[in-house]
Parts: structure tokens; sequence; C-alpha cells
């Protein structure tokens, strides 16, 4: 299983090889991968990155202060994303909290450097090898050895590579205003679903009602299968989708010859703009 760790920046290389190395030693099976080790000498890296990203089953993206809003590290971040899904893809917090990050980065699963998220980590990676998955007593085991190598491993990266740039921390105002933005982002979306919602309800009111179907046609002479052919014109004129009106007739136990019939008619009426409700019995059965 290919395991694409991002990095951007000293401290981020520094940590993003040291995971590497380790998360190998955890779990055999796996087989990381980052620039720095990967790209042979001449290679097209930017061609040979932008092709490991599109063959990898789990991403982990190395985020420190100085690289947060770096445009590399948000292009690795947005590529790997697009080609998993979210639960495949992390963020591994070097020297920061989710509270310093804003979308997209923000979205996704944090890992940090302690004992019980990075134990968190090993077991979503054991879990995504599927038949060569470990046992999680026999993984805890294996875990508990390499853990503290790691962690000695990740201090003195950390304390050989002072941050490349301060970034102010994220005063509380900005939080509040990131808060109140997404939050009326949110209610602006929920109020998209309602309204379409009530659209839908809108469209199938007339065909809810719709249950004598015997009446349709020529048996009985009062061709009453003009309702049906208007408001299902009327339906479409008003936007709702050709699918929506043809599975709510099914709903309304309509034989399919019924609903072909009517959408045929219901067609030829638009196109020719005839009012709808003056059509006879026989343009309904056609």
């Amino acid at each position: 299983m290919k395991i694409f760790i991002s990095w951007s920046g000293n401290r981020s290389k520094a940590v993003a090889e040291i995971m590497s190395d380790w998360i190998k030693c955890v779990l055999q099976a796996t087989d990381p991968w980052i620039s720095t080790k990967h790209i042979e000498r001449g290679s097209l890296w930017f061609s040979e990155i932008n092709e490991k990203l599109r063959d990898v089953s789990v991403g982990i993206v190395c985020l420190t202060q100085e690289n947060k809003n770096k445009p590399w590290i948000l292009f690795e971040a947005g590529a790997l994303a697009k080609g998993l899904s979210g639960s495949r893809v992390c963020t591994f917090l070097v020297d920061l909290t989710p509270a310093d990050l804003t979308d997209p980065l923000a979205q996704f699963n944090h890992t940090h450097p302690d004992e019980r998220s990075m134990w968190e980590l090993i077991k979503t990676l054991n879990a995504c090898l599927a038949e060569k998955s470990l046992e999680e007593r026999v993984l805890s085991k294996i875990f508990e050895v390499y853990w503290p190598k790691f962690l000695a491993e990740f201090e003195v990266a950390l304390a050989a590579n002072e941050p490349g740039e301060v970034i102010e921390p994220r005063t509380p105002d900005d939080l509040m205003t990131e808060i109140l933005e997404n939050t009326r982002m949110l209610g602006k979306r929920i109020s998209e679903i309602e309204d379409r919602s009530r659209n839908r309800n809108s469209y199938l009111a007339p065909i809810k009602n719709w249950r004598d179907y015997k009446s349709f046609g020529p048996a009985n002479g009062q061709g009453s299968g003009s309702k049906y052919i208007s408001a299902a014109a009327k339906l479409m004129t008003e936007g709702a989708p050709e699918s929506l009106i043809i599975e709510q007739l099914v709903q309304t136990q309509l034989p399919p010859s019924a609903v072909y019939d009517i959408l045929k008619s219901m067609r030829s009426a638009l196109e020719s703009d005839v009012p709808t409700g003056a059509h006879s019995s026989k343009d309904s059965d056609e």
C-alpha cells in the first residue's frame, strides 16, 4: 500500500523523512513515498510527483506554521483530497493546532505528535492494508517498541530545524470571524436545501392526488387524461426534472404505458404551445 507523505520547508521535510522510516518499521507492508528520497536524478520532479499523487492509497500532509499557507502544500493536499476519500487523507500537525488552520486544510482529519494520536493513525493505516493488516494485539506491541524512537527523533528534528519564518498565531477575532463566516455559509446552504425541498413538494402536489387512472382515456368518454398531461406539462415548465415527474407518475400506480402516453402528449403540447387542458382523449392515448 502506497502512502504519500507531503512536505514543504526544512522542518516539515525532516519530519516527513522520520515518519516515512517509522511507518515502514511499524507496518512493513506499507510503501511510504516522499520526494526527497524517491525521485531519481534527472527525473522531471513535478511530473513524477503528480503521477505518484494518482497512485497512492493514503495521504499524510506534514504541516508547520511556516508551510500551512504555502502554494505547494496546498497543491498536494488538494490533489490528495481529489483522488482519495476524506478518511484516507490526514494532516500531521508538527508545531501547530487545528485552530491555526483554515479551509481547505482545516477539513482534514488531524494527527498530533503524541502517543494516542499516532496510535490512531497507525490503526487507520493498518486497516487500509486489508488482508495484509496485522492483528491489533500484535500491532500494539510493535507500536510500543517503535513509538519512543519516533518521539526522540521528532524532538531532535524540531530542535535542529527552527521555523523558517515567524507566523503570528491567529487571534480570537480571526477565529470568531471565521466562525461567523462559516455559520453564515451554513445558514445559506440550509436555506437553499429548504427551498429545494419546498419546490419539490410544490412540484409533486398535483401528482400525489392522481389516483383515478381508471377514468383515464376514451373508455368512459370523458377524456380525463388531459389533467395528467396538463399537470405534468406545468411541472416541467416550472423546472421540475422529467425524471421526477416519471417517478411520481409511476408511484400513483399508473402503468408504464400510460406514463409513456402522458409524457408523449405533454411534450407535444409543449412543442406546439397548445394549452394542455384542451387535448382530447385521443391525444392522450397516442
